[in-house]
Protein backbone atom coordinates (compact mmCIF):
# COMPACT_ATOMS: atom_id res chain seq x y z
CA UNK A 1 0.00 0.00 0.00
CA UNK A 2 1.26 3.39 -0.95
CA UNK A 3 1.87 6.10 1.97
CA UNK A 4 -2.08 6.98 3.06
CA UNK A 5 -3.35 11.05 2.12
CA UNK A 6 -4.10 12.40 5.74
CA UNK A 7 -7.10 14.71 5.75
CA UNK A 8 -7.60 16.22 9.82
CA UNK A 9 -10.56 17.71 10.14
CA UNK A 10 -11.49 19.91 13.40
CA UNK A 11 -13.85 21.79 14.56
CA UNK A 12 -13.79 24.39 17.64
CA UNK A 13 -15.58 23.65 21.17
CA UNK A 14 -17.27 20.52 19.88
CA UNK A 15 -17.82 17.94 23.60
CA UNK A 16 -16.81 14.59 22.75
CA UNK A 17 -20.29 13.55 23.60
CA UNK A 18 -22.20 15.67 21.13
CA UNK A 19 -22.82 13.57 18.47
CA UNK A 20 -25.89 11.43 17.93
CA UNK A 21 -23.83 7.63 18.21
CA UNK A 22 -22.88 9.10 21.59
CA UNK A 23 -26.16 9.34 22.74
CA UNK A 24 -26.85 12.96 22.54
CA UNK A 25 -30.00 14.30 20.85
CA UNK A 26 -27.99 16.25 17.84
CA UNK A 27 -28.29 15.21 14.22
CA UNK A 28 -24.84 14.18 13.36
CA UNK A 29 -25.55 11.49 10.24
CA UNK A 30 -22.18 12.00 8.69
CA UNK A 31 -20.02 11.71 11.67
CA UNK A 32 -22.05 8.73 13.46
CA UNK A 33 -20.78 7.25 9.78
CA UNK A 34 -17.78 8.09 9.79
CA UNK A 35 -17.59 6.30 13.74
CA UNK A 36 -18.94 3.37 12.38
CA UNK A 37 -16.62 2.95 9.78
CA UNK A 38 -13.88 3.66 11.95
CA UNK A 39 -12.56 4.33 15.73
CA UNK A 40 -14.05 6.51 17.97
CA UNK A 41 -11.99 6.96 20.85
CA UNK A 42 -13.72 7.94 24.24
CA UNK A 43 -11.05 9.40 26.37
CA UNK A 44 -9.11 11.47 24.59
CA UNK A 45 -8.42 14.52 25.92
CA UNK A 46 -7.16 18.56 24.61
CA UNK A 47 -3.50 19.35 25.97
CA UNK A 48 -4.52 22.62 26.90
CA UNK A 49 -8.34 23.78 27.38
CA UNK A 50 -7.96 26.97 25.20
CA UNK A 51 -7.62 27.74 21.53
CA UNK A 52 -4.32 28.85 21.04
CA UNK A 53 -2.20 26.52 23.27
CA UNK A 54 -4.21 23.43 22.18
CA UNK A 55 -3.61 24.39 18.51
CA UNK A 56 -0.63 24.99 18.66
CA UNK A 57 -0.02 21.25 20.24
CA UNK A 58 -1.86 20.10 17.84
CA UNK A 59 0.32 20.91 15.64
CA UNK A 60 3.64 20.74 16.67
CA UNK A 61 3.06 17.34 19.19
CA UNK A 62 4.56 19.30 22.38
CA UNK A 63 3.03 20.84 25.54
CA UNK A 64 1.99 24.23 26.19
CA UNK A 65 5.35 25.13 28.40
CA UNK A 66 7.46 23.52 25.95
CA UNK A 67 6.36 25.26 23.21
CA UNK A 68 5.71 28.11 24.67
CA UNK A 69 2.02 29.15 24.03
CA UNK A 70 0.97 28.78 27.13
CA UNK A 71 -2.04 31.11 27.22
CA UNK A 72 -4.08 32.65 24.46
CA UNK A 73 -2.89 36.20 23.23
CA UNK A 74 0.66 34.32 22.26
CA UNK A 75 2.33 33.81 19.27
CA UNK A 76 3.77 30.64 17.80
CA UNK A 77 7.73 30.86 16.83
CA UNK A 78 7.16 29.58 13.40
CA UNK A 79 10.24 27.93 13.50
CA UNK A 80 8.75 26.02 16.54
CA UNK A 81 5.82 25.69 14.25
CA UNK A 82 7.57 24.74 11.26
CA UNK A 83 9.39 21.75 12.76
CA UNK A 84 5.35 20.68 13.83
CA UNK A 85 3.94 17.54 11.59
CA UNK A 86 3.34 19.67 8.45
CA UNK A 87 7.08 20.74 8.29
CA UNK A 88 7.63 17.12 8.54
CA UNK A 89 5.37 15.80 6.57
CA UNK A 90 6.34 18.17 3.46
CA UNK A 91 9.72 17.12 4.26
CA UNK A 92 8.90 13.63 3.64
CA UNK A 93 7.40 14.40 0.13
CA UNK A 94 4.08 15.19 1.48
CA UNK A 95 1.67 18.32 0.19
CA UNK A 96 0.74 19.99 3.08
CA UNK A 97 -2.00 22.44 3.22
CA UNK A 98 -4.53 24.05 5.62
CA UNK A 99 -8.45 25.66 5.35
CA UNK A 100 -9.92 27.57 7.98
CA UNK A 101 -9.28 28.88 11.23
CA UNK A 102 -5.74 28.69 12.10
CA UNK A 103 -5.03 30.58 15.10
CA UNK A 104 -1.31 29.60 15.65
CA UNK A 105 -0.74 33.52 15.51
CA UNK A 106 -2.86 36.21 17.97
CA UNK A 107 -5.88 37.91 15.88
CA UNK A 108 -6.30 40.66 18.41
CA UNK A 109 -3.24 42.34 18.90
CA UNK A 110 -2.44 45.72 20.60
CA UNK A 111 -0.02 46.18 17.94
CA UNK A 112 0.66 45.06 14.36
CA UNK A 113 2.89 41.84 14.29
CA UNK A 114 3.46 41.02 11.30
CA UNK A 115 2.09 37.61 10.71
CA UNK A 116 -0.51 36.53 8.27
CA UNK A 117 -3.76 36.10 11.25
CA UNK A 118 -2.87 39.38 12.51
CA UNK A 119 -6.25 41.50 12.13
CA UNK A 120 -4.03 44.90 11.92
CA UNK A 121 -1.48 42.89 9.26
CA UNK A 122 -3.87 41.60 6.75
CA UNK A 123 -2.14 44.39 4.26
CA UNK A 124 1.38 43.06 4.07
CA UNK A 125 -0.08 40.09 2.78
CA UNK A 126 -0.92 40.07 -1.09
CA UNK A 127 -4.57 38.73 -2.71
CA UNK A 128 -1.97 35.91 -4.09
CA UNK A 129 -0.46 34.74 -0.45
CA UNK A 130 -0.82 31.14 0.22
CA UNK A 131 1.53 30.50 2.25
CA UNK A 132 4.03 28.56 3.08
CA UNK A 133 3.23 29.24 6.95
CA UNK A 134 3.70 27.20 9.77
CA UNK A 135 4.82 23.80 7.20
CA UNK A 136 2.09 24.48 5.20
CA UNK A 137 2.83 25.21 1.81
CA UNK A 138 -0.96 25.98 0.92
CA UNK A 139 -2.99 27.91 3.12
CA UNK A 140 -6.65 29.74 2.75
CA UNK A 141 -7.35 31.21 6.08
CA UNK A 142 -9.88 33.28 7.63
CA UNK A 143 -9.17 35.18 10.57
CA UNK A 144 -10.98 34.81 14.00
CA UNK A 145 -14.10 33.23 12.59
CA UNK A 146 -16.80 33.90 14.88
CA UNK A 147 -19.32 36.23 14.53
CA UNK A 148 -19.24 38.40 17.59
CA UNK A 149 -16.77 40.44 14.96
CA UNK A 150 -17.67 41.68 11.73
CA UNK A 151 -15.29 40.26 8.85
CA UNK A 152 -12.28 42.79 8.75
CA UNK A 153 -12.23 44.61 4.93
CA UNK A 154 -9.52 44.15 2.56
CA UNK A 155 -6.77 45.08 2.45
CA UNK A 156 -7.07 43.39 6.00
CA UNK A 157 -8.06 39.94 6.82
CA UNK A 158 -7.15 36.55 4.81
CA UNK A 159 -9.01 34.53 1.60
CA UNK A 160 -12.43 34.50 3.55
CA UNK A 161 -12.40 37.89 4.28
CA UNK A 162 -11.46 38.84 0.67
CA UNK A 163 -14.65 36.51 -0.51
CA UNK A 164 -16.76 37.61 2.19
CA UNK A 165 -16.85 41.37 0.65
CA UNK A 166 -15.74 40.79 -2.59
CA UNK A 167 -18.90 41.82 -4.40
CA UNK A 168 -18.77 45.16 -1.96
CA UNK A 169 -22.03 44.26 -0.26
CA UNK A 170 -20.18 42.71 3.19
CA UNK A 171 -21.90 45.15 5.49
CA UNK A 172 -25.46 44.26 4.28
CA UNK A 173 -24.50 40.56 5.30
CA UNK A 174 -22.76 41.71 8.60
CA UNK A 175 -25.76 42.98 9.76
CA UNK A 176 -27.80 40.07 8.64
CA UNK A 177 -25.41 38.27 10.40
CA UNK A 178 -25.69 40.15 14.00
CA UNK A 179 -29.94 40.18 13.41
CA UNK A 180 -32.40 37.52 15.36
CA UNK A 181 -34.49 35.81 13.22
CA UNK A 182 -36.51 34.05 16.26
CA UNK A 183 -37.31 34.75 20.24
CA UNK A 184 -33.77 32.72 21.89
CA UNK A 185 -35.44 33.76 25.38
CA UNK A 186 -32.74 36.17 25.84
CA UNK A 187 -30.07 33.57 26.14
CA UNK A 188 -26.49 34.61 26.32
CA UNK A 189 -24.83 35.13 23.03
CA UNK A 190 -27.40 33.25 20.93
CA UNK A 191 -29.22 34.00 17.60
CA UNK A 192 -30.66 32.49 14.57
CA UNK A 193 -28.02 34.35 12.11
CA UNK A 194 -29.91 35.75 8.83
CA UNK A 195 -26.52 35.53 6.90
CA UNK A 196 -26.96 33.35 3.96
CA UNK A 197 -25.16 30.31 4.58
CA UNK A 198 -23.62 30.37 1.01
CA UNK A 199 -21.20 33.66 2.92
CA UNK A 200 -21.14 31.63 5.89
CA UNK A 201 -17.54 30.63 7.44
CA UNK A 202 -18.58 27.08 7.75
CA UNK A 203 -19.16 26.30 3.87
CA UNK A 204 -16.34 28.01 3.00
CA UNK A 205 -13.84 26.39 4.74
CA UNK A 206 -15.22 23.19 3.39
CA UNK A 207 -16.06 24.86 -0.38
CA UNK A 208 -12.50 25.59 -0.49
CA UNK A 209 -10.92 21.91 0.81
CA UNK A 210 -13.16 20.49 -2.18
CA UNK A 211 -12.00 23.29 -4.46
CA UNK A 212 -8.31 22.38 -3.92
CA UNK A 213 -8.68 19.02 -4.01
CA UNK A 214 -10.44 18.52 -7.52
CA UNK A 215 -8.25 21.48 -8.56
CA UNK A 216 -5.43 22.55 -6.62
CA UNK A 217 -3.40 19.51 -5.57
CA UNK A 218 -0.18 18.09 -6.56
CA UNK A 219 -1.79 14.11 -7.93
CA UNK A 220 2.01 13.05 -8.18
CA UNK A 221 1.99 13.29 -3.97
CA UNK A 222 -0.17 12.49 -0.93
CA UNK A 223 -1.15 15.12 0.78
CA UNK A 224 -1.76 16.00 4.36
CA UNK A 225 -4.44 18.48 5.12
CA UNK A 226 -5.98 19.94 8.03
CA UNK A 227 -9.40 21.38 7.66
CA UNK A 228 -10.87 23.89 10.42
CA UNK A 229 -13.93 25.19 11.40
CA UNK A 230 -14.59 27.79 13.43
CA UNK A 231 -18.04 26.06 15.15
CA UNK A 232 -19.36 25.43 17.00
CA UNK A 233 -17.45 28.20 18.93
CA UNK A 234 -19.66 30.82 21.21
CA UNK A 235 -21.41 33.39 20.42
CA UNK A 236 -24.18 30.74 19.57
CA UNK A 237 -25.45 32.23 16.05
CA UNK A 238 -26.02 29.17 14.25
CA UNK A 239 -27.41 30.71 10.34
CA UNK A 240 -31.00 29.68 9.69
CA UNK A 241 -32.07 26.92 8.46
CA UNK A 242 -29.80 24.96 10.64
CA UNK A 243 -30.56 26.77 13.55
CA UNK A 244 -33.90 25.55 13.63
CA UNK A 245 -33.26 21.49 13.22
CA UNK A 246 -33.28 20.94 16.96
CA UNK A 247 -36.20 22.49 19.16
CA UNK A 248 -35.59 23.57 22.59
CA UNK A 249 -37.88 21.47 24.00
CA UNK A 250 -36.54 18.74 22.43
CA UNK A 251 -32.57 18.99 23.56
CA UNK A 252 -31.06 17.04 26.31
CA UNK A 253 -29.92 18.85 29.88
CA UNK A 254 -26.80 17.94 31.61
CA UNK A 255 -28.37 16.57 35.00
CA UNK A 256 -25.52 18.22 37.23
CA UNK A 257 -26.54 22.11 36.52
CA UNK A 258 -26.49 24.14 39.35
CA UNK A 259 -23.26 26.44 39.47
CA UNK A 260 -21.67 26.16 42.82
CA UNK A 261 -18.21 26.52 44.14
CA UNK A 262 -18.87 24.52 47.01
CA UNK A 263 -15.60 21.83 47.59
CA UNK A 264 -13.87 22.99 44.96
CA UNK A 265 -10.66 24.51 44.94
CA UNK A 266 -10.51 28.26 45.29
CA UNK A 267 -9.28 28.95 41.60
CA UNK A 268 -12.73 27.92 40.40
CA UNK A 269 -15.00 31.11 42.05
CA UNK A 270 -11.69 33.45 41.22
CA UNK A 271 -11.90 32.64 37.60
CA UNK A 272 -15.50 33.33 37.08
CA UNK A 273 -15.55 36.69 39.63
CA UNK A 274 -11.99 38.43 39.68
CA UNK A 275 -11.67 42.01 37.56
CA UNK A 276 -9.42 40.52 34.73
CA UNK A 277 -5.78 42.63 34.79
CA UNK A 278 -6.14 43.71 31.28
CA UNK A 279 -7.95 47.19 31.48
CA UNK A 280 -8.06 47.20 27.86
CA UNK A 281 -9.72 43.91 27.05
CA UNK A 282 -11.19 43.36 30.83
CA UNK A 283 -14.78 44.61 29.19
CA UNK A 284 -14.64 42.03 26.27
CA UNK A 285 -13.45 39.25 29.06
CA UNK A 286 -16.47 39.85 30.76
CA UNK A 287 -18.91 40.02 28.10
CA UNK A 288 -17.69 37.71 25.87
CA UNK A 289 -15.23 35.27 27.79
CA UNK A 290 -17.80 34.80 30.94
CA UNK A 291 -21.54 34.15 30.97
CA UNK A 292 -23.86 34.35 33.73
CA UNK A 293 -26.36 31.30 34.93
CA UNK A 294 -28.80 30.38 32.24
CA UNK A 295 -32.19 29.69 33.18
CA UNK A 296 -32.98 25.88 32.53
CA UNK A 297 -35.52 27.39 29.00
CA UNK A 298 -32.18 29.73 28.16
CA UNK A 299 -29.83 27.14 28.62
CA UNK A 300 -32.27 24.53 26.14
CA UNK A 301 -32.02 27.84 23.32
CA UNK A 302 -27.81 27.50 23.50
CA UNK A 303 -27.75 23.66 23.29
CA UNK A 304 -30.19 23.63 20.45
CA UNK A 305 -28.36 26.24 18.66
CA UNK A 306 -24.89 24.64 19.55
CA UNK A 307 -26.72 21.18 17.84
CA UNK A 308 -27.69 23.33 14.90
CA UNK A 309 -23.92 24.88 14.67
CA UNK A 310 -22.51 20.89 14.77
CA UNK A 311 -25.19 19.13 12.25
CA UNK A 312 -24.52 22.41 10.02
CA UNK A 313 -20.35 20.81 10.19
CA UNK A 314 -21.78 17.55 10.14
CA UNK A 315 -23.34 18.42 6.78
CA UNK A 316 -20.35 19.96 5.21
CA UNK A 317 -17.92 16.59 6.62
CA UNK A 318 -20.38 14.76 4.64
CA UNK A 319 -19.55 17.00 1.49
CA UNK A 320 -15.97 16.58 2.15
CA UNK A 321 -16.02 12.79 2.34
CA UNK A 322 -18.04 12.42 -0.99
CA UNK A 323 -15.31 14.70 -2.31
CA UNK A 324 -13.26 12.20 -1.35
CA UNK A 325 -14.48 9.01 -2.61
CA UNK A 326 -15.42 10.87 -6.16
CA UNK A 327 -11.48 12.03 -6.78
CA UNK A 328 -10.74 7.74 -6.21
CA UNK A 329 -9.05 8.74 -2.87
CA UNK A 330 -11.80 7.63 -0.38
CA UNK A 331 -9.71 4.47 0.39
CA UNK A 332 -6.10 5.46 0.61
CA UNK A 333 -7.38 8.58 3.10
CA UNK A 334 -6.93 8.59 6.74
CA UNK A 335 -9.57 10.99 8.20
CA UNK A 336 -9.57 12.20 11.59
CA UNK A 337 -12.08 14.50 12.90
CA UNK A 338 -11.54 16.29 16.43
CA UNK A 339 -11.96 19.33 18.43
CA UNK A 340 -9.29 21.62 19.86
CA UNK A 341 -10.90 22.02 23.33
CA UNK A 342 -14.90 20.81 24.54
CA UNK A 343 -17.52 23.38 26.15
CA UNK A 344 -18.94 23.30 29.67
CA UNK A 345 -22.59 23.63 27.92
CA UNK A 346 -24.35 23.75 31.17
CA UNK A 347 -22.02 21.34 33.07
CA UNK A 348 -21.78 23.04 36.89
CA UNK A 349 -23.85 25.93 35.60
CA UNK A 350 -21.00 26.39 33.68
CA UNK A 351 -20.73 27.73 30.01
CA UNK A 352 -17.91 28.17 27.38
CA UNK A 353 -14.35 27.63 28.81
CA UNK A 354 -11.56 28.46 31.85
CA UNK A 355 -9.48 26.95 34.23
CA UNK A 356 -12.18 24.28 35.27
CA UNK A 357 -11.06 21.58 33.77
CA UNK A 358 -14.53 19.16 34.15
CA UNK A 359 -14.79 16.35 31.34
CA UNK A 360 -17.24 18.22 28.76
CA UNK A 361 -14.12 20.55 28.21
CA UNK A 362 -11.05 18.19 28.70
CA UNK A 363 -12.39 15.27 26.75
CA UNK A 364 -12.40 16.10 22.70
CA UNK A 365 -13.73 13.73 20.09
CA UNK A 366 -11.32 12.13 18.13
CA UNK A 367 -12.84 9.68 15.39
CA UNK A 368 -10.63 8.14 12.94
CA UNK A 369 -11.04 6.03 9.81
CA UNK A 370 -8.77 4.75 6.55
CA UNK A 371 -7.27 1.57 5.50
CA UNK A 372 -6.04 -0.79 8.28
CA UNK A 373 -8.42 1.08 10.50
CA UNK A 374 -10.66 -1.20 12.36
CA UNK A 375 -14.53 -0.08 11.71
CA UNK A 376 -16.63 0.21 14.55
CA UNK A 377 -14.18 0.05 17.43
CA UNK A 378 -14.77 2.33 20.49
CA UNK A 379 -11.13 3.00 22.84
CA UNK A 380 -11.26 4.12 25.98
CA UNK A 381 -7.81 4.98 26.52
CA UNK A 382 -6.86 7.71 27.82
CA UNK A 383 -4.96 9.37 24.81
CA UNK A 384 -4.35 13.53 23.48
CA UNK A 385 -4.48 15.31 20.73
CA UNK A 386 -1.10 15.29 20.86
CA UNK A 387 -0.17 11.76 19.44
CA UNK A 388 -1.92 13.21 16.18
CA UNK A 389 1.68 14.26 14.89
CA UNK A 390 3.46 11.24 15.72
CA UNK A 391 0.74 8.93 14.37
CA UNK A 392 1.00 11.41 10.79
CA UNK A 393 4.49 10.54 10.81
CA UNK A 394 4.18 7.08 11.52
CA UNK A 395 2.29 6.21 8.60
CA UNK A 396 3.94 8.69 6.77
CA UNK A 397 7.43 7.47 6.80
CA UNK A 398 8.57 10.74 8.00
CA UNK A 399 11.02 11.41 11.02
CA UNK A 400 10.22 14.02 13.94
CA UNK A 401 12.03 17.55 13.41
CA UNK A 402 11.75 17.92 16.92
CA UNK A 403 10.55 16.72 20.20
CA UNK A 404 7.49 14.65 20.49
CA UNK A 405 5.31 14.45 23.92
CA UNK A 406 2.83 12.01 21.82
CA UNK A 407 2.94 9.20 20.59
CA UNK A 408 1.67 7.41 17.80
CA UNK A 409 -1.90 5.77 18.00
CA UNK A 410 -1.21 2.86 15.52
CA UNK A 411 -0.62 0.58 17.62
CA UNK A 412 -3.82 1.55 19.90
CA UNK A 413 -6.27 0.65 16.93
CA UNK A 414 -4.18 -2.20 15.83
CA UNK A 415 -2.94 -3.85 18.67
CA UNK A 416 -5.19 -2.74 21.14
CA UNK A 417 -2.14 -0.80 22.98
CA UNK A 418 -2.86 0.32 26.67
CA UNK A 419 -2.07 3.78 27.74
CA UNK A 420 -1.61 5.05 31.48
CA UNK A 421 -2.57 8.47 31.50
CA UNK A 422 -2.45 11.59 29.14
CA UNK A 423 -1.27 15.36 30.29
CA UNK A 424 -2.95 18.72 29.74
CA UNK A 425 -1.41 21.87 30.79
CA UNK A 426 -1.81 25.60 31.07
CA UNK A 427 -0.38 28.79 32.69
CA UNK A 428 -2.46 31.27 32.83
CA UNK A 429 -2.01 34.95 32.67
CA UNK A 430 -3.40 37.25 35.33
CA UNK A 431 -5.18 39.38 32.35
CA UNK A 432 -7.71 36.52 31.66
CA UNK A 433 -9.08 36.04 35.02
CA UNK A 434 -7.06 38.40 37.47
CA UNK A 435 -4.52 36.18 38.35
CA UNK A 436 -1.92 34.00 37.83
CA UNK A 437 -2.52 29.95 37.66
CA UNK A 438 -0.32 27.43 36.62
CA UNK A 439 -2.40 24.03 35.86
CA UNK A 440 -1.12 20.43 35.39
CA UNK A 441 -3.74 18.26 34.76
CA UNK A 442 -3.58 14.21 34.35
CA UNK A 443 -6.46 11.73 32.86
CA UNK A 444 -6.47 8.31 33.55
CA UNK A 445 -9.28 5.52 32.48
CA UNK A 446 -10.68 6.28 35.89
CA UNK A 447 -9.65 9.17 37.60
CA UNK A 448 -8.55 13.19 36.75
CA UNK A 449 -6.79 15.10 38.60
CA UNK A 450 -5.30 19.02 38.06
CA UNK A 451 -2.98 20.53 40.54
CA UNK A 452 -2.64 24.33 40.27
CA UNK A 453 0.95 24.59 41.20
CA UNK A 454 1.16 28.28 42.50
CA UNK A 455 -0.91 27.61 45.59
CA UNK A 456 -0.27 23.95 46.14
CA UNK A 457 -4.25 23.28 45.71
CA UNK A 458 -6.08 20.71 43.60
CA UNK A 459 -9.05 18.65 42.59
CA UNK A 460 -9.49 15.13 41.73
CA UNK A 461 -12.49 12.82 40.46
CA UNK A 462 -13.47 9.16 40.62
CA UNK A 463 -14.73 9.04 37.07
CA UNK A 464 -16.34 5.79 37.50
CA UNK A 465 -17.72 6.39 40.62
CA UNK A 466 -19.02 10.17 40.08
CA UNK A 467 -19.14 10.73 36.70
CA UNK A 468 -20.44 14.11 37.02
CA UNK A 469 -17.64 15.66 39.37
CA UNK A 470 -19.50 16.28 42.35
CA UNK A 471 -17.07 15.13 44.97
CA UNK A 472 -13.46 16.70 45.02
CA UNK A 473 -11.21 13.51 46.78
CA UNK A 474 -7.86 15.95 46.32
CA UNK A 475 -7.75 16.25 50.06
CA UNK A 476 -9.56 12.84 51.10
CA UNK A 477 -7.03 10.80 53.63
CA UNK A 478 -8.91 7.57 51.86
CA UNK A 479 -7.65 8.32 48.41
CA UNK A 480 -3.97 9.36 49.31
CA UNK A 481 -3.01 6.65 47.08
CA UNK A 482 -4.16 7.44 43.99
CA UNK A 483 -3.60 11.40 44.35
CA UNK A 484 0.36 9.93 44.74
CA UNK A 485 0.03 7.54 41.46
CA UNK A 486 -1.39 10.68 39.99
CA UNK A 487 1.21 13.29 41.16
CA UNK A 488 3.67 10.59 39.83
CA UNK A 489 2.39 10.73 36.25
CA UNK A 490 2.03 14.90 35.87
CA UNK A 491 6.01 14.31 37.60
CA UNK A 492 6.47 12.29 34.24
CA UNK A 493 6.60 15.86 32.31
CA UNK A 494 9.81 16.37 30.25
CA UNK A 495 11.94 18.84 31.94
CA UNK A 496 11.89 21.00 28.86
CA UNK A 497 9.58 24.07 30.12
CA UNK A 498 10.09 27.45 28.74
CA UNK A 499 9.32 30.55 31.30
CA UNK A 500 6.53 32.74 30.50
CA UNK A 501 5.82 35.04 27.43
CA UNK A 502 4.50 38.28 27.55
CA UNK A 503 1.36 38.37 24.92
CA UNK A 504 1.14 40.18 22.09
CA UNK A 505 -2.96 40.68 22.26
CA UNK A 506 -5.68 38.84 23.89
CA UNK A 507 -6.14 36.21 21.30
Amino acid sequence: MSRPNILLISADQHRADCFGFMGRKVKTPHLDQLAADGTHFTSCITPSVVCQPARASILTGQLCRTHGVHDNGIDLDPEVGGKGWAGAMAAAGYQTSFFGKAHFSTYHTYEPTGTPECLQSGADYGADWNGPYMGFQHLELMLVGHNWWAPVKPPLGQHYERFYHADGRGDERTNLMWENAGDTKDAAQTWHSKLPTAFHNTSWTSDRFIEWLKHGRDEEKPFCTWVSFPDPHHPFDCPEPWSWLHKPEDVDLPPNRTRSFLGKPWWHKAAMENEPADPKFADVRKAYSRIAPQTDEQLREIIANTYGQIAYIDHEVGRMLIALQQAGLGENTIVIYISDHGDWLGDHGLILKGPMHYEGLLTVPMIVRGPGIPAGKAVDEPVSTLDLGPTFLDYGQAKPLQTQHGTSLREVWETDGGRDFALNEWGLLPGRVGVALELRTVRTKTHKMTLELNSGAGEMYDLVADPFEQTNLFDDPACREIKDKLKGYIATRPNDTVSDRQPVGTA
